[in-house]
């Protein structure tokens, strides 16, 4: 690491907080800690960067449920569930909606930390995406309305022709703008177009 990563310990245990924030602060990261699901949404908020570490079963809301909340809130960080009390089906639920691993209690200290590492190497992957993904969208709010709509349907596979029929217009007209678009999207092909607009989460027609 090359600078100190955050960690949020949400586990109602006390003793096991204790024990696992001397041992990861031993290895240089930063911990925060959390008796309840409810204490840490109080704090967090979009754009922390960290990884969460959370049992699956808390007084008042569980881990999963924790879990979904953030995700509603728009709030994607990595997440490693750990368990005294887990089930395939549990596990399959968190794997299913993001976690990185689940881990069953008792564990080896080094077990986590792996699981830590590798969530921190997807993080980082998110973060990358994320940010490719703010430049594209600030691309395409320079396309005017009529090109970000000849956008949607040229990754969509309508054909120059189909579309000018469609909107009224000349097929030398979509050709401007499909040459506009390209120009400003710095997109160099189709499929490279199309790839575009997958991670900015346009809805294709």
């Amino acid at each position: 690491m090359t600078e100190r990563e955050n960690l949020f310990l949400v586990d109602d245990n006390h003793a096991v907080r204790h024990a696992l924030r001397l041992f990861l602060e031993s290895r240089g990261f930063v911990v925060h800690e959390f008796s309840s699901a409810e204490a840490f949404l109080e704090v967090i908020a979009a754009g922390d960067t960290g990884v969460i570490i959370v049992d699956l079963r808390l007084d008042g809301m569980s881990g999963l449920d924790l879990q979904a909340e953030l995700k509603s809130r728009g709030i994607d960080l990595p997440t490693v569930f750990i368990t005294g009390h887990g089930s395939i089906r549990d596990s399959v639920s968190a794997l299913k909606e993001g976690a990185v691993d689940f881990i069953e209690k008792p564990f080896d200290n080094e077990v986590l930390l792996r699981s830590i590492n590798d969530a921190l190497r997807c993080e980082q992957s998110l973060r990358e995406r994320r940010g490719v993904k703010r430049d594209l969208l600030d691309k395409f709010s320079t396309l005017t309305p009529r090109e970000q709509q000849v956008l949607t349907y040229v990754v969509g596979g309508i054909s120059n022709k189909s579309l000018a029929e469609q909107l009224g217009v000349s097929s030398r007209t979509i050709e401007v703008h499909r040459s506009r678009i390209m120009a400003k999207m710095g997109a160099c092909s189709l499929p490279e177009l199309v790839r575009m607009a997958l991670l900015m989460g346009i809805a294709l027609p």
